[in-house]
This record gives structure tokens, sequence and C-alpha cells, in this order.
């Protein structure tokens, strides 16, 4: 059983919003590091943001920077993308992952300062598509 799960994607014109949520039923998702990534067609995966469990701190790709915004959902138990002004480049199946260890260093300020961005997460989510055109 997969223990993410993404929701949200579609079809959206240039310019538009889309919130995805990553869920997870067997586990407080307050307490652990969420990773967004995207993976286009032909393209290599690439991570969009993410929330440490341990200090909250967050992250963007300069990509997206000022258009997503990640976010907790403790009432829902979710992790959120909220991604506004859309454009065709952002058209990709995107991924929501974990390695499900609480309050690991997983993006938290200090860990990616000392050592980068870590991608190889454990646990991944199946994806949901999003689709950007006119």
């Amino acid at each position: 059983q997969v223990p993410l799960v993404e929701s949200g994607g579609g079809s959206v014109q240039p310019g538009g919003s889309l919130r995805l949520s990553c869920a997870a039923s067997e586990f407080n998702l307050d307490l652990y590091g969420i990773g967004w990534f995207r993976q286009a067609p032909g393209k290599e995966r690439e991570q969009v943001s993410c929330i440490s469990g341990k200090d909250d701190n967050t992250w963007y790709a300069a990509s997206v920077k000022g258009r997503f915004t990640i976010s907790r959902d403790n009432v829902n138990n979710t992790v959120n993308l909220q991604m506004n002004s859309l454009k065709p480049e952002d058209t990709a199946t995107y991924f929501c992952a974990s390695d499900l260890i609480p309050v690991d260093s997983y993006c938290s300020r200090y860990a990616i300062q000392r050592s980068g961005l870590r991608t190889d997460l454990r646990y991944w989510g199946q994806g949901t598509v999003v689709t950007v055109s006119s």
C-alpha cells in the first residue's frame, strides 16, 4: 500500500491555479518532511518544493519561487502545494515524497546549508498529472 497519495491535478490554462494535496492516512504529516517533485515527459525528475518536519523550513526551486507555496493542513492531515500563475512549462506529473521519519533533517535549514537538498527519499506517491495549456 502506497503511504502517500497525491490529488488535485488537472488541466488549466496559463495563468491559472491549482492546489495539489499530499495525504497519508497512516501518518501524522505534521511530523514529517515532505517534498514535491515533478517530471515532465522526456525530462528528468526535479524537486519543486519541500517543507521540513524539523523546523518547518520551506524551499522552492527557482523556477517556481514566488508562484508556488507549500503548506501544511493539520486539520486534514495534508501537505499542499498551491500553484499560481501556472505556465505551460509547469506541465508534468507531480509527486510527493518523504522518508516518513518523524522530525528528521530533510529540508531543514541546517541540512540544506550543510549538505544541500536530498532527493533520494524513500516513499513516493503515485503522482497527479498537471497540464497547463491554452
